[in-house]
């Protein structure tokens, strides 16, 4: 169990690194599935999904909010919770499977629809995802809907400048669920 632990931690860093993210930047989110192991203890090890709520349920150390932290923070969350019953355990944490890592495109794309990403891209990468601009999309005025705190932000995104190399500020990387709407 150790070994396979060991092997997933170093996908997710080969992984993360080759995508330009550090290791430890990844922020776990709803729907990510996590490996959860304490070493010489089978009832503490297990693989389980962060509930929509961005949640997991672990033995022991009951509910934990684990959306918006990484895997070196929730470590340190179950380790401190885990020591009234285990004395110095040995935790494990790694990522399975990435699925809270959803873009939407909508509008005039050829193939608009919800992405799984499992690396950071712009929105130019988003819209060739999405089969690129129809005939009918006004290349001008697309829009980049992102949820910051409950407040809504709306980025300008001009394909027309971009794709000629002009004013490439504007070509943002996109986050976890950001909405790209095409006119």
């Amino acid at each position: 169990m150790k070994l396979r632990t060991a092997i997933f931690a170093i996908a997710l860093f080969f992984t993360a690194t080759s995508f330009g993210v550090q290791a430890g930047e990844y922020r776990i989110g709803p729907g990510d599935v996590l490996d959860i192991s304490v070493w010489k203890n089978v009832d503490l090890t297990r693989q389980m999904a962060v509930l929509p709520d961005g949640t997991i349920h672990f033995p022991l150390v009951k509910e934990v909010k684990v959306e918006g932290l990484t895997v070196g923070e929730l470590e340190t969350v179950i380790i401190d919770r885990l020591k009234k019953y285990v004395p110095e355990p040995d935790l494990s944490i790694s990522i399975v499977q990435v699925n809270s890592m959803l873009i939407y495109v909508i509008g005039k794309v050829n193939n608009p629809g919800r992405f799984a990403i499992n690396t950071q891209i712009d929105v130019l990468q988003a819209l060739a995802i999405a089969g690129g601009l129809n005939p009918f999309a006004k290349d001008k005025e697309i829009a980049i809907f992102r949820k910051n705190s409950g407040e809504t932000q709306i980025f300008g995104f001009n394909y027309e400048e971009v794709s000629e190399g002009k004013n490439l500020a504007q070509n943002i990387t996109l986050q976890r669920g950001d909405v790209i709407v095409v006119r």
